[in-house]
């Protein structure tokens, strides 16, 4: 076998070390940039088309409201695909959408720092 020697080993410990973070770096970015904004397109979410319900109603199969400019259509959704089943009026869709909550549940920071000043107050 070939050995390296004292150098050649650091050498090829610092590359490998500059390689994995290069590699994590790049996930990191992918996710929060790409992923994030939704540049891969399945994923993305705009004004425009919005889903106002969902209904399960068994293993891969459930109703789906949803409101694309000023129509709303009922689809169904399987594992054979989507199909439309109804477009509704305003006042039908009206009827679906989820009652508005009276109280919002805080995000993430809002709850970390909430509690840290609970735990300081110990």
């Amino acid at each position: 076998m070939l050995e390296l020697g004292g150098d050649a080993a650091w050498a090829s410990f610092l590359w490998m070390f500059v390689c994995v973070v290069l590699i994590i770096g790049l996930a990191y970015w992918f996710t929060k940039y790409v992923a994030g904004r939704g540049a891969l397109g399945a994923f993305s979410g705009g004004r425009r088309m919005e889903v106002l319900d969902r209904m399960p109603l068994g293993r891969d199969q459930s109703l789906i409201l949803v409101r694309v400019g000023e129509r709303y259509l009922l689809l169904g959704a399987g594992t054979a695909g989507v199909t439309l089943l109804s477009e509704l009026t305003g006042e039908e869709a009206a009827a679906w959408k989820p009652p508005e909550r009276a109280e919002e549940h805080p995000g993430f920071k809002e709850a970390f720092f909430t509690i840290m000043k609970q735990k300081g107050r110990r």
